[in-house]
């Protein structure tokens, strides 16, 4: 049976999906864009949505009670592959080593008119 999580501190969906499901003590979170939870509103600029991304991926580990060193993979979608050396930069700080596996694409458009989102893998 799988567990829906749901957590306020984080957006909420923006679509028929949940944030994400536990199922068997590993969590397949949703990706997360650029949204900040407290107005719902889509961050402006690319560093500041993928700071507001990092901060929206430790609320929803914060609210399964898990850690970064908990996140097994990542998959990241750009608008841009230029904005590739900001996300390595950013993951330098998010991230201590073993970095989680990770896979990146570029993709034509996201929701909202996002300019970056990642989802993760995570367990216990």
């Amino acid at each position: 049976m799988k567990n829906v999580i749901n957590n306020t501190n984080a957006p909420q969906a923006v679509g028929t999906y949940s944030q994400g499901v536990e199922y068997n003590g590993v969590y397949y979170f949703s990706g997360q864009i650029g949204i900040n939870p407290d107005s719902g509103e889509l961050e402006k600029t690319f560093d500041d949505q993928l700071q507001r991304v990092m901060k929206n991926i430790d609320a929803l580990l914060e609210g399964t009670n898990l850690k970064r060193e908990n996140i097994l993979k990542t998959t990241i979608f750009l608008t841009d592959l230029a904005n590739f050396s900001l996300v390595n930069e950013a993951y330098i700080g998010f991230f201590k080593e073993p970095y989680p596996a990770r896979s990146c694409v570029q993709v034509p458009a996201l929701p909202k008119g996002a300019l970056i989102e990642i989802e993760v893998i995570a367990a216990r």
